[in-house]
């Protein structure tokens, strides 16, 4: 049911109340309109002003969990699965378009959105499943630095992620001193791991025609099991739900007019911001397939599946010896750059379904002991050789909350009431709900594999005659 609550139509002193109660209630009140963006100026000085949220939200498709999926691509199927990661991108790319459109017209995130119009039960609903995707992504994200620490220095990794709660302490530090701040070390942090790569990549010397040949879609991924469920893994755990929350959240840091104009102008830049962090994020999840591809596909180790054998494997094979630490502090970098973005994710969810604001420092670390309690049991009862299972067991969880993310994004975006003149046009709508159900029916079934067993689901595939 769509509601604005302590509204009545027609009643204006009841209205104007709703509005001072909603405007009080903005998304990350400490940062909210603290950029200042100006009036007037040259386009790159409009810019400048606007960027930064892109690459926050960029971090979420570099992350520790997409590195399984590609290392495997590359290793079993050489550079064919390219054009899988560029068709996640491009999904990515649209999905984080609406979540600026809906930031910057309506002045509420997602989150708040949905607070806005849905039922209480169904608010709470979507918050604990919400929260539980935060979770599962921010085990990722400690499992992968707490890996990192451990091949660059040898910490246990129990001790690994223990340490990784160091950063709650520096996102607190640092959006103290201003957002800038963070967006600064973010984007510091995703040019160190693109520059570990592209030394990677000049050490591996990748055949460019076959870079390009594996960016055409091939009709192979349907015929090959096996190709299918990695290029399900790939699509599945590269568009993050806690990102759309982020997005349309962060977006609002900046001070642009509330005018139709300045909101067009906000949306223009914002949109440019990015995209051009997601291109950025395409060539380093491409650069680890490629990377993987190149050193491992054609020299007999087709196997290579997890983070650390490919850390062992890729000094040997590439001749460098510091191939494998640049590696190791790529995915450092990652981890770290992740979990940054996930605690602020953590907060803006909080805060947007329940109206419920707690001391920053005690919401992250709340979040971060929700992460880091089961994987320090896991690891510590099961042993180190169960950190790949943690990985995928966190990309499963993601996967089912997705769905939840993407249709209220979708609703609130096509619906002129609350979008205005700014509503979805046809082609943006039928291209969002296309995507929507690519990615569910995508995440269903890679659901269905990991969970249904393979003589069932051999029986189900013989009685639809499918191969």
């Amino acid at each position: 049911m769509n509601r604005t609550r302590g509204s009545e139509p027609g009643n204006p002193c009841l209205e104007l109340e709703a509005w001072k109660r909603q405007a009080a209630e903005v998304s990350l009140p400490e940062v909210h309109r603290s950029i200042a963006v100006p009036g007037s100026g040259s386009f790159w000085r409009k810019m400048m002003a606007f960027a930064g949220p892109g690459f926050l939200v960029a971090v979420g498709y570099m992350d520790p969990g997409n590195w399984a999926t590609d290392l495997a691509g590359g290793a079993k199927f050489g550079y064919s699965l390219l054009f899988v990661i560029l068709l996640s991108n491009l999904m990515a790319i649209l999905l984080q378009h609406l979540c600026v459109k809906l930031g910057v017209v309506t002045g509420r995130d997602l989150a708040q959105a949905c607070r806005d119009h849905y039922s209480r039960p169904v608010v709470w609903f979507l918050w604990v499943i919400c929260e539980l995707a935060i979770a599962a992504c921010d085990l990722a994200e400690v499992v992968g630095s707490a890996i990192a620490l451990q091949l660059l220095f040898g910490i246990p990794l129990v001790w690994g992620c223990v340490i990784t709660c160091l950063d709650v302490l520096a996102v607190l530090y640092l959006q103290r001193k201003g957002f800038r701040y963070v967006e600064a070390i973010v984007v510091t942090l995703i040019l160190t791991i693109g520059g570990s790569f592209a030394a990677q990549l000049v050490f591996a010397k990748p055949s460019l025609t076959g870079v390009l040949m594996g960016f055409v879609p091939t009709a192979e991924v349907f015929r090959n099991p096996e190709m299918l469920y990695l290029s399900i893994g790939i699509l599945g755990a590269t568009v993050m739900p806690h990102n759309l929350y982020l997005h349309s959240s962060i977006v609002q840091t900046r001070k642009f007019a509330r005018s139709p104009e300045g909101k067009r102008e906000a949306i223009k830049f914002a949109t440019i911001d990015g995209t051009s962090a997601l291109m950025f994020a395409l060539f380093i999840n491409a650069a680890i397939l490629v990377l993987s591809a190149a050193a491992f596909h054609w020299s007999g180790h087709q196997d290579v599946a997890e983070i650390q054998h490919a850390y062992k494997l890729l000094s040997p094979i590439l001749g460098v010896g510091v191939a494998s630490t640049l590696f190791a502090v790529a995915l450092l970098a990652a981890g770290q750059n992740a979990t940054l973005t996930g605690t602020l994710a953590g907060q803006i969810v909080m805060e947007g379904f329940l109206n419920f604001r707690m001391r920053p420092w005690l919401r992250r670390l709340v979040t971060r002991m929700i992460a880091i309690v089961p994987a320090v049991f896991v690891i510590g009862y099961f042993g180190e050789g169960r950190t790949t299972d943690l990985l995928v067991a966190s990309q499963v969880i993601l996967s089912m909350q997705l769905g939840f993310a993407v249709w209220p994004l979708l609703r609130f975006t096509g619906e002129k009431s609350k979008m205005g003149e700014f509503v979805n046009p046809l082609w943006i709508a039928v291209l969002g709900w296309t995507t929507a159900f690519v990615i569910i029916t995508l995440n269903l079934k890679l659901l269905f594999d990991l969970f249904v067993p393979e003589a069932v689901r051999r029986a189900i595939a013989t009685r639809l005659g499918l191969p």
